[in-house]
């Protein structure tokens, strides 16, 4: 008999970026295998060099990103995939949950009544 624990599948994330001086530009991936630098190097490299002149997104690297989602069995980590957002603050005003539905962010304010802390 064969007791033991089940495995937590575990999620590797890898970033693509266009330039330093560029705001909103990175991209974040996510794999279940863990990738070698130069191996995730080469796999953007390949697909820079499919996309570079010809590409429908905003940025190459978001076009990078979708095509690794597509080819290589990535996820594009998305806005349309978070789930929550909070910001957080040294005071309590500054600490609040951030929503986003059909494009639109909300915010909610609770006070200590509604949420433990």
């Amino acid at each position: 008999m064969v007791i033991g624990y089940a495995r937590r599948q575990q999620m590797f994330f890898y970033e693509i970026h266009e330039g330093d001086e560029e705001l909103g530009t990175a991209v974040l991936l996510a794999h279940e295998q863990h990738l070698e630098p130069l191996e995730f190097f080469a796999l953007v490299k390949k697909a820079r060099t499919l996309l570079v002149d010809s590409f429908e997104e905003d940025s190459l690297s978001e076009a990078i990103a979708n095509e690794l989602a597509r080819t290589a069995g990535f996820i594009h980590v998305t806005d349309d995939l978070l789930v929550a957002s909070v910001n957080v603050d040294v005071t309590e005003e500054g600490t609040f949950l951030v929503s986003e539905e059909a494009g639109d962010r909300s915010v909610f304010l609770s006070s200590d009544d509604d949420i433990e802390n």
